[in-house]
């Protein structure tokens, strides 16, 4: 499945120790930002205003300029932002310092997410198709984000059919909440009680396979490491705020991808897909039967619960769902 450039010196040590790096930076990150107001308006208001600029003026000739990569670093950090609106953004009486408005009650506010989420998957989608329909069972050769190139096949339209899936069974749009403050986590964090971990790990595989079609070259760094660090935040200490966990992480990624490209692209730390079409065909395969399946259990939970899976929460009698709901 991976190529790690052994020719430029690299080991099998070097190649694992770097992927750990960077899951560890980015689930540290993630931490710093999400723990202090001040730091997530820092990371994702001043920082990339001060990098945009980097970008097109400093590095303008280095840096990737396609509309996909630009709309990816930008509509991670704008859902960044908004999710720190949702989560901080209130009103209190002056004299009794009580909330008497938060942004976290505008029901309008609570449908930005699941639509920056969506818009974020049918990007990934627009490129899968447009892989697999300009390159069918051909390499492309380099091409403008991607180095070493991509292989169009049955597999791009596979798993763009997972990704359709995936948008289809994003529950619950109304029912996100904050998390309380505690002594021991003032994090605020956006916590959305029926994004659970099914739908995350069907999501997980069909973003790693997209990451794989279509931006082989850097799938062992933005697909495998960038995939896992929020949902091992989401299943340990940030439980229920896999969304905002995800945003978080793809948004610095992008961001650092955008001023060090040289970092997946050359030297040493570049790790290539075999562009093997049984193992295309295979992991496509693989995350759009997951999502099917997932596709299947919402249908029946809707059925079940007889609750509508958009204006209201279908998971509602599952123990995990409940667990998150308690923390708001």
């Amino acid at each position: 499945m991976f190529q790690f450039n052994y020719a430029e010196g690299a080991t099998m040590i070097t190649a694992w120790g770097m992927w750990f790096i960077v899951l560890i930076s980015l689930f540290l990150f993630n931490e710093f930002s999400r723990r202090q107001k001040w730091a997530g308006f820092f990371s994702f208001v001043i920082l990339p205003i001060i990098l945009t600029v980097v970008w097109f003026t400093v590095l303008r000739d280095v840096t990737y300029t396609d509309w996909f990569h630009l709309a990816k670093v930008y509509s991670a950090t704008a859902g960044c932002i908004g999710f720190w609106c949702i989560r901080h953004i209130e009103k209190k009486d002056k004299k009794t310092g009580e909330v008497i408005w938060r942004l976290a009650d505008n029901k309008i506010a609570l449908c930005f997410p699941p639509l920056i989420l969506a818009i974020n998957i049918l990007e990934a989608v627009a490129r899968d198709i447009e892989v697999g329909y300009l390159y069918w069972m051909t390499n492309s050769g380099p091409i403008e984000g991607e180095v070493i190139g991509v292989m169009g096949g049955i597999w791009n339209y596979m798993n763009a059919a997972a990704g359709i899936l995936s948008i289809i069974t994003i529950t619950g749009w109304l029912g996100i909440v904050i998390r309380k403050e505690t002594k021991k986590d003032k994090s605020r964090d956006m916590l959305w009680p029926d994004m659970l971990w099914f739908w995350i790990i069907a999501y997980d595989l069909w973003n790693f396979v997209y990451t794989y079609n279509c931006i082989p070259t850097h799938s062992w760094y933005a697909g495998l490491a960038l995939l896992i660090a929020p949902t091992l935040c989401a299943f340990t200490i940030g439980k229920g705020a896999w969304l905002q966990h995800r945003a978080q992480t793809l948004a610095i990624w992008c961001m650092f991808a955008q001023t060090f490209p040289s970092f997946q692209d050359t030297g040493m730390f570049v790790v290539k897909s075999t562009y093997n079409p049984t193992i295309y065909t295979v992991v496509a395969a693989l995350a759009l039967a997951v999502n099917v399946a997932v596709f299947i259990y919402m249908i029946y939970k809707m059925k079940k619960t007889k609750r509508k899976p958009y204006t209201g929460e279908i998971y509602i009698d599952l123990g995990k769902f409940k667990e998150v709901k308690m923390m708001s």
